[in-house]
């Protein structure tokens, strides 16, 4: 094990779990990871390993078949994952973003039909906020539900759906007038709707098609798409909690877990960046000696290292501050806002100890050259973060006067 971002106090049962999951990364994922990478190509294998390990589950209440672990055991198994390859710990995200949203807020029946499922795997999770011209203002969301009888008809284009052609449950969040009269607060009047699917692309059930993947930088391996609902018809019964207009709440609930994981991706990939800089210092010689002697190179490491340990400091706190039961919207935007910024950097740092071997596609620092900026935009930008933690700060440091 790393000397670096250790966890204390844990308990056996964490640290079997997480022993297990950096076996299965060193074993599966790393190996293969680069190569799937290039190609785009979806790591089933190493989802149908998830499978096997019950990583899907690993959230879910036991009563629905999971293992009932907590928020931090959860991080610092994404952690772990996106040490491999960034990619798997999005496919792991999304699902249970949309789990932690059905258990803390959805009704028994919903509970009931979707979480055991959830829990083997068998029904795999994707959430939807953005659309193609939201950027950061979910405000003015402009996807709209409405009432027709028992059901709701569904309009509108969504967009960046992680496992968006893989997955077989969406919670999808729209703008819903039923009950909501006009002048209502925009953020009052949203409501999250759990739309059941096909896996795959195009027309996925009737009024919902699933375009095809988005061809990005990084990120790749996993599918990022669009998704277009035109009349698409849900039951009334598939509003998560029953409830219209409490939309926004439970997706902010869901994306507080989201940037934990976030900053957990971003200590993963830190953490290896710097495993390999370190490795590759020790055996690239220039000048005689190898360039870890040299005083420039060790000053590069040793900043490296300190944000690895930051970073990871950050993230376990928000984790359990989560966990605690208490608010942590404060702390998981400063653990994302951090370990996004550092993983940047870090990465960086060990493109540059690689000199013009970082730039060949042969080398495993490539491929986290082009990973680390995602983590800069996901789950809200840096900018977000800084007006979330601001705020809050604000009411935490009221001035009496």
């Amino acid at each position: 094990m790393s000397r670096l971002a250790q966890t204390h106090g844990l308990t056996d049962v964490q640290r079997e779990i997480l022993s297990t999951v950096r076996d299965f990364v060193d074993k599966e994922i790393i190996p293969v990871a680069t190569e799937l990478e290039h190609r785009d190509e979806y790591p089933q294998d190493i989802v149908d390993g998830l499978k096997e390990l019950g990583l899907f589950g690993l959230m879910i209440p036991e009563e629905y078949g999971g293992l009932g672990e907590s928020l931090l055991t959860y991080a610092l198994c994404v952690e772990e994952i996106a040490r491999g390859w960034m990619s798997v710990s999005g496919i792991i995200n999304t699902h249970f973003i949309v789990a932690y949203m059905l258990k803390q807020h959805g009704t028994r029946e919903q509970k009931d039909h979707f979480l055991p499922r959830m829990a083997a795997g068998d029904i795999r999770g994707a959430f939807s906020m953005s659309e193609p011209a939201l950027g950061s203002d979910v405000s003015a969301i402009s996807s709209k539900a409405v009432k027709d009888g028992d059901e709701y008809i569904l309009n509108g284009q969504k967009m960046w759906l992680t496992n968006g052609g893989t997955s077989s449950l969406v919670a999808v969040l729209v703008k819903s007038d039923e009950g909501h009269p006009e002048g209502t607060a925009p953020h009052k009047s949203m409501t999250t709707f759990l739309v059941e699917k096909e896996p795959g692309f195009g027309e996925v059930r009737p009024g919902l098609t699933i375009p095809g993947k988005i061809d990005k930088m990084g990120y790749k391996g996993v599918d990022t798409t669009e998704l277009i609902m035109d009349g698409l018809r849900v039951p009334a019964d598939r509003v998560l909690g029953g409830v219209t207009g409490r939309g926004f709440y439970q997706m902010m609930d869901g994306v507080e877990v989201g940037r934990v994981n976030v900053a957990a991706r971003g200590c993963g990939v830190a953490q290896r960046a710097f495993e390999l800089g370190v490795r590759y210092a020790q055996q690239r010689h220039t000048f005689g000696k190898q360039i870890a002697q040299h005083q420039a190179i060790q000053f590069k490491l040793a900043e490296m290292a300190t944000k690895v340990e930051a970073a990871h400091a950050m993230m376990v706190n928000a984790a359990r501050k989560k966990d605690s039961g208490e608010r942590n919207d404060l702390e998981a935007g400063m653990a994302k806002y951090l370990a996004s910024e550092y993983c940047k950097e870090v990465v960086e740092d060990a493109f540059r100890i690689h000199g013009g071997y970082g730039f060949s596609k042969e080398y495993e620092i490539e491929r986290l050259y082009r990973e680390a900026p995602m983590l800069l935009i996901g789950e809200g930008t840096a900018e977000i973060q800084k007006m979330i933690i601001g705020r809050r700060l604000l009411e935490e440091y009221r001035f009496q006067g």
